[in-house]
């Protein structure tokens, strides 16, 4: 008898890359597929699918390899647990970018073994992803590498520095809530389109920092997300106390590109929870803020040295430095999955302000089963 395998997703826009995901899943046995609603789709990516859920179920219901297709019931990243815990499949499996701790432990749990694909083309045809067929992803997201935090006054008024962005082409579409400006984002989409008009990067940054931010907002986003957007390569902003900062410095010199995309891996964590609140009980001062300034400092000046060992030393330490004054950054699941990856990274950090997100490593060896970004270059 067949074993049964589970899958889940949007699978929206039905493409060439889907259906080779279902073809190496189905090797394994006969093939369900879950489905995320229309409803957790726009609550996980900050937008409606193209095609709605039945139009979905229909197509994939009509792929040969699926033996059958549903609509999950619940909500968030694990909006098929009823599902999964009904049908008690043999196999649950995930490519890297769908691979987080949360889906692992329920599978665990159940007893269903848990398998994660490389996503990998169809022998002779061109890599796809829906974020590549949907022609308003031009728009990059950025990583703050080190320092974030400094960029909102009431850090770095304590004491100055730096925070360090790289811009990142869509190859992927992020989660909302995961720390990778993807609020700026929407508001960069909103503001311009499909992609960054040409003109001057500081300006252009300005622009969107005040747009993203109007008259009245609440909580300011930091102008690091404007700034990682807009500036291609690698940015170095400087913050002295103020919203925007003194001075930006930029590399986009290829070989240092090529070096810190080479360096990095992202473990999915899954989107920030409702209601998680990384400004309770913490310790903000001159001391934590120097610390957190020392680290970046070290930290850029590892990357332009392309001294791979002090880059992840001081990318580990910008983070132990934000822990120090944003406690809430830290709990059980990021500590456990630092814990899993120590031996295998040289440093490690959240892609944002904890909550969920991306654990983002820096390592001198492959790590199976994370997500690889790339850098957006000048003339992208």
């Amino acid at each position: 008898m067949a074993k049964k395998v589970f899958v889940s997703g949007c699978f929206d826009m039905l493409h060439s890359g889907h259906i080779a995901f279902f073809r190496e899943a189905a090797a394994y046995g006969d093939l369900y597929v879950a489905l995320g609603s229309d409803r957790t789709v726009f609550d996980l990516k900050g937008r409606t699918p193209v095609n709605n859920e039945q139009e979905r179920l229909f197509m994939v219901q009509s792929v040969a390899y699926v033996k059958e297709a549903f609509i999950s019931q619940g909500s968030g990243v694990l909006d098929f647990e009823q599902e999964l815990r009904d049908l008690r499949p043999d196999i649950f499996i995930v490519n890297e970018d769908g691979n987080i701790p949360a889906k692992r432990e329920l599978c665990a749990e159940l007893g269903i073994e848990y398998i994660v694909l490389r996503r990998e083309p169809y022998p002779g045809l061109t890599p796809r992803s829906t974020t590549a067929l949907r022609r308003r992803h031009l728009i990059p997201y950025r990583i703050d590498l080190a320092g974030g935090w400094l960029d909102q006054p009431w850090v770095s008024e304590h004491h100055p520095g730096p925070v360090i962005t790289l811009s990142l082409e869509p190859t992927l579409e992020f989660n909302e809530r995961s720390g990778m400006a993807s609020s700026t984002r929407r508001a960069a989409i909103d503001l311009w389109g499909p992609q960054i008009p040409p003109g001057d990067y500081e300006k252009l940054a300005k622009i969107l920092f005040c747009y993203d931010n109007p008259p009245g907002t609440q909580i300011i986003s930091g102008s690091q997300d404007s700034i990682g957007i807009v500036f291609p390569g690698l940015a170095k902003a400087y913050y002295e106390g103020e919203y925007w900062p003194s001075r930006i410095e930029r590399h986009t010199d290829e070989l240092t590109l090529q070096f810190v995309e080479q360096a990095l891996y992202l473990i999915t964590l899954g989107p920030r929870h409702a209601g998680f609140d990384v400004l309770a009980d913490t310790r903000i001062d001159r001391d934590g803020a120097k610390a957190l300034a020392d680290a970046a400092e070290n930290c850029w000046q590892a990357i332009l040295d392309h001294d791979l060992a002090r880059f992840g030393k001081h990318f580990r330490a910008s983070f132990e430095a934000q822990v120090a004054m944003f406690p809430n950054m830290m709990n059980r699941t990021v500590a456990q999955l630092i814990e899993q990856y120590r031996d295998m990274a040289l440093g490690w950090k959240l892609s944002g302000a904890g909550g969920g997100g991306y654990l983002i490593l820096v390592a001198d060896k492959p790590v199976d089963g994370a997500v690889r970004v790339i850098a957006r270059r000048e003339s992208d």
